[in-house]
């Protein structure tokens, strides 16, 4: 059974391959919808790379982003009722059926709070759940295959990037980690300068249903509409990645679905995020690895790139690392310093591929999220300012936080962290020295020791003893031969 729903991926896309009254990228946009949500997402993905697809199937799978088709007005009012235990109308001042916005996963609803607040509702689709664990079942199936008949497939470790997969994927199910995750954001990004993050509001939040304060904003992929407000283009890119850069090493937690769809930009020219289901975080091992990477790419050390991904276990420990550095050069010193514009991004990713497979390079499943947002972020970049140099505008903000991972901050506050544990044993060090002193454990030891030697030297007379009258029995026994 589960062959038979792989198989129907291929007759689904066949199906309208050859439905000629709609565009091409129309056919592959409702091939995708039918498939479900997972391939809905993939869709999203694709239709910011413009680089790499045609623009007009680009174009056409953005629909993917926020305008899938919706759940009944019924269904939701339903949804809402098991919800809250209550019709909506007690629970909302007003609220509109009609969604202004529908994906894969939820679509969400304009409505006000008793009190006259204006608020945007996000409604999980009802059987979202069963539909998604169907579709994870697809992706293990594939990823069977590929690992056991494809000769990368150890190397890419696809079941491990498909479970990846699955634990963000049913987190984005549960509404309430959502708004836990926007009330992080919104706190790493209190002062307002970068990001704004919409506030939840608590009371009305569900594991399906999600409250949140209402943002008007622009779509950040509208340019014609950010140039009648009068918004910095170039500044605008250049915060994105500053944002992005902030989220990873600053705090090791960042929006990991940043397509078009979920990014707005406020009349004063300030993003503001929405969608919170998929965050990805990060360890200080992580993070460390990252840093020292970057730094060294930025740098053009090709040398302490390659011996950082042997030393981490990346690639195999015999790597001959000259040979490694050059690969890296050879792919990295044709787009050092271009502008995106410059930069055919398909091209380097064939190439990138090539390298890891000469090097036996291993997919690490805890980066894929950051490897997905790192590809959303520079087709944004891409769209929003193509004379962007993502390496001069991303090195500041990696240098800010190395120093301040080795400086006299990092020390103040590596000092704060050890605090309650100093404070509970300094007052103890007085007895533990008194203690020390007049424990009779030297003198024990010493006691110890003499017994140990005395002992040794008993064995040693024994054995000495054994050996002479060996060789006195062998003597008589030759003379008596």
């Amino acid at each position: 059974m589960r062959l038979f729903r792989f198989l129907r991926i291929l007759f689904t896309l066949a199906r309208h391959r050859w439905d000629h009254s709609r565009t091409r990228g129309a056919r592959l946009r409702v091939a995708l919808q039918e498939l479900g949500p997972i391939f809905v997402k993939f869709g999203q993905l694709l239709s910011i790379r413009p680089d790499l697809i045609p623009e007009d199937i680009a174009q056409e799978l953005s629909q993917l982003q926020d305008r899938v088709p919706p759940v009944d007005p019924a269904q939701v009012d339903q949804a809402l009722r098991e919800a809250f235990g209550r019709p909506h109308a007690e629970v909302f001042g007003t609220f509109d059926l009609t969604p202004v916005a529908s994906a894969s996963v939820a679509q969400v609803h304009f409505a006000t709070l008793p009190d006259g607040r204006e608020v945007a509702v996000k409604v999980l689709r009802p059987g979202i759940d069963k539909t998604i664990r169907s579709d994870v079942s697809l992706l293990y199936l594939a990823a069977g295959f590929i690992e056991r008949f494809s000769a990368d497939g150890r190397r890419l470790r696809p079941r491990e990037v498909v479970r990846e997969f699955e634990k963000t994927i049913h987190d984005e199910l549960d509404l309430l980690r959502e708004a836990a995750n926007a009330s992080q954001l919104r706190r790493n990004f209190a002062d307002g300068r970068l990001l704004v993050v919409p506030e939840v509001y608590w009371d009305w939040c569900t594991r399906t249903v999600m409250t949140m304060q209402r943002i008007d904003g622009i779509p950040v992929n509208d340019v014609d509409s950010l140039r009648k407000h009068n918004i910095d283009i170039q500044r605008l890119a250049r915060d994105g990645v500053e944002i992005f850069f902030t989220q990873v090493f600053r705090d090791g937690f960042f929006h990991a679905d940043m397509h078009p769809g979920n990014i707005f930009v406020a009349r004063d020219g300030h993003y503001c995020g929405v969608d919170f289901g998929i965050m990805g975080t990060l360890s200080d091992e992580d993070k460390n690895y990252l840093a020292t990477n970057f730094r060294a790419f930025f740098h053009r050390d090709y040398h302490k790139v390659a011996v950082a991904h042997v030393d981490a276990g990346w690639v195999p420990r015999d790597t001959r690392v000259d040979e490694f550095e050059g690969a890296i050069r050879a792919v990295c010193e044709p787009i050092f310093d271009r502008p995106l514009k410059e930069i055919y991004f398909g091209k380097l990713l064939m190439r990138l591929f090539e390298v890891s497979r000469r090097f036996k390079m291993e997919v690490q499943p805890q980066l894929v999220l950051l490897q997905k947002t790192l590809l959303q972020i520079e087709g944004l970049g891409r769209a929003l300012d193509p004379d962007l140099d993502l390496r001069r505008h991303a090195q500041p903000v990696l240098e800010r936080w190395m120093n301040q991972q080795a400086g006299p901050e990092a020390f103040l506050e590596k000092l704060k962290d050890e605090a309650p544990r100093w404070a509970r044993t300094l007052p103890q060090l007085p007895l533990l020295v008194h203690r020390l002193l007049s424990d009779d454990t030297p003198r024990r030891l010493e006691r110890t020791l003499m017994q140990l030697e005395a002992t040794q030297r008993r064995q040693t007379w024994m054995m000495g003893v054994i050996a002479l009258v060996l060789a006195l029995l062998a003597v008589a026994y030759i003379l008596r031969l």
